[in-house]
């Protein structure tokens, strides 16, 4: 969900004014999606979300410990921008979430649930420009999480522990969660779910959400798996047994033109590094403790062996 609604209107605007958004830019300095850099770069992108610039960070120093010349462009946008873009060749290289990326521009039907059935379906359908490479087992997705307080009372570890007392529960979310099968359609459908209320946000505000849910006004929340203030306020992710929130692992997708086979074995041995602990880790980093992204991709990467 969160990839579809985080900074919309900081697309729109971007878009239309043609701002300058990249922390790189080759060519048209004020748009930054102008071209895909120097001939013999490859251009790799971030969304507009600090997650999503760590992991193109983490990408493009990857790269260069590989000898591959790499130009960043990262904050350009929604997937509604810069998917295109990379269809086109304007970006080589995109940190994706595979279920989002299905069902937002390659198969808006889609039911596929689990990382095989989804890889499978964009193997299937992405166009021939483009191609996904190797899921990390990272993944960054909605949940109903709760507050300890609600997880002791009524002994709560899956979601399906709420059937019974989830009429005595005020859950929260973006206000899409109340009609996407992603949310309380979802909920509703698989486990029969029937929440005393819904309290809807505007998009980004985990921030509220998470205060509510420590103050008990609410007691259930749509929050973000990576979100480090999860685990600061030890709050509890309830398991998902019937993928009514289907995986979103971290996979590169790339232009097929602009990658050779050494670049796209230095992506893949990130994907095959990457947890979804490092997502918690770093985005602590990032979010909490104001560390930069270039340290702490740098630092990840040491780490892991791979520069």
């Amino acid at each position: 969900m969160k990839k579809l609604i985080r900074g919309a209107a900081v697309c729109l605007v971007a878009v239309l004014t043609l701002s300058a958004c990249g922390e790189e830019s080759s060519g048209d300095e004020k748009n930054p999606l102008a071209g895909g850099g120097k001939s013999g770069t490859v251009t790799v992108g971030g969304a507009n979300f600090p997650e999503s610039n760590l992991l193109g960070e983490i990408y493009a120093q990857a790269l260069e410990a590989k000898g591959v010349k790499v130009t960043r462009k990262f904050n350009i946008g929604a997937r509604e921008v810069y998917y295109d873009q990379v269809v086109k060749g304007g970006i080589s290289v995109m940190p994706e979430y595979n279920g989002a990326l299905l069902t937002t521009s390659v198969d808006k039907t889609s039911t596929a649930a689990t990382t095989a059935d989804i890889n499978a379906a964009l193997k299937a359908k992405l166009p021939s420009s483009v191609e996904i490479l190797d899921s990390s087992q990272a993944e960054d997705k909605d949940s109903v999480t709760v507050n300890p307080q609600t997880a002791a009372k009524y002994n709560l570890k899956s979601i399906a522990d709420l059937k019974p007392v989830a009429k005595d529960l005020v859950i929260a979310g973006p206000s899409e969660f109340k009609t996407r099968q992603q949310g309380l359609v979802g909920l509703k459908k698989v486990y029969a779910l029937e929440f005393k209320k819904f309290q809807p946000f505007d998009a980004g505000a985990q921030a509220t959400l998470v205060k509510l849910l420590t103050e008990n006004k609410i007691q259930a929340a749509d929050l973000f798996t990576t979100d480090p203030t999860i685990q600061q306020n030890k709050l509890v992710v309830l398991e998902d047994p019937e993928n009514v929130f289907s995986a979103q692992n971290v996979t590169p997708l790339v232009n097929k033109a602009a990658v050779d086979d050494k670049a796209k074995a230095a992506l893949n041995a990130v994907s095959a590094k990457l947890t979804t602990q490092d997502l918690l880790d770093m985005m602590k980093r990032i979010a909490i403790d104001k560390d930069d992204q270039e340290e702490v991709a740098k630092d990840w990467l040491q780490k892991s062996g791979l520069v």
